[in-house]
């Protein structure tokens, strides 16, 4: 099984850009065939978009909906079972207890899950002029945080929105990650002034890797993502990105490098905690 190979740092990660449509099981179907094009080209942990199933709309959400374990969710099941890879789902539209929520599913290379995150912070936001959007109207909010062991390195998993939210990604940093995987669907007044920026900000401040992964743009869709899925390394250096085209992304990543800038730069062990909090930091 995967668990007994000995504990490497390097590997290689792969960023499904998908085109999403309307037609739900052509979707699933075309993220498995990139599951296993990726694996193919020597990936071992695969990443989908945010709303890989279904297109992003609070319109949408209720009729794509599926509980996990569906359809959806067993069809990632048994592309890493076959493919021999970790998948990081993207996320769906996940119907539960008479809620819905934006769910990632995450399945080693038996097909096992072994993750499963709830978008815990909901996109509701009015740009005036540009963009109003609230997920709240049909989505519930997740109540945990939540990471996965790999052979290479702990990784914790954010969606989307979740990336604007430091103290999230601190946590998964203090809880031991040496990545971050923000499956997400920016848009285009969000993208193209935040996306990048918040994946080299979380990983200036953690002192590790995040990567992005964005369904491709469709400019006649009710919601048009902004794409340019992206690799960004512990040095906060873009390593790996694309355009807005439905595309694959490659990257190697090697763990060490965590522990290389962390001792290069150990802000982590010269916190003042003691300033932080209490008297001095309500001044």
């Amino acid at each position: 099984t995967f668990t007994s190979h000995t504990m490497t740092t390097v590997f290689k990660i792969a960023l499904a850009q998908l085109a999403v449509t309307k037609d739900k099981a052509s979707n699933v179907a075309r993220a498995v065939s990139q599951i296993q094009q990726a694996s193919k080209a020597g990936a071992k942990l695969i990443c989908l978009p945010e709303c890989f199933n279904s297109p992003y709309g609070t319109k949408f959400f209720g009729e794509y909906a599926e509980p996990i374990p569906g359809p959806t969710s067993e069809s990632l099941s048994e592309a890493a079972r076959a493919n021999q890879v970790f998948v990081v789902g993207g996320s769906i539209p996940e119907r539960r207890d008479d809620k819905l929520y934006n769910t990632c599913v995450v399945y080693n290379p038996e097909g096992v899950l072994v993750a499963c995150h709830r978008k815990v912070h909901l996109f509701d936001i009015d740009v005036p002029g540009k963009i109003t959007f609230k997920e709240s109207e049909t989505l519930s909010a997740g109540t945990q945080l939540t990471t996965f062991a790999t052979p290479w390195c702990k990784i914790g998993v954010g969606i989307c929105y979740d990336m604007r939210f430091p103290d999230m990604a601190r946590i998964y940093a203090d809880q031991g990650c040496d990545m971050l995987i923000y499956p997400g669907a920016f848009n285009m007044t969000t993208g193209p002034k935040h996306w990048e920026l918040l994946q080299r900000s979380r990983a200036v401040d953690n002192q590790l890797y995040v990567a992005a992964v964005s369904p491709a743009r469709d400019t006649t869709a009710d919601y048009v993502a902004w794409g340019h899925s992206t690799v960004v390394d512990p040095w906060a250096e873009v390593i790996a990105t694309t355009d807005e085209q439905e595309s694959m992304v490659y990257a190697d990543i090697d763990t060490s490098v965590v522990q290389e800038v962390r001792g290069a730069i150990p802000i982590r062990t010269q916190r003042r905690a003691d300033l932080y909090t209490g008297p001095q930091a309500q001044n």
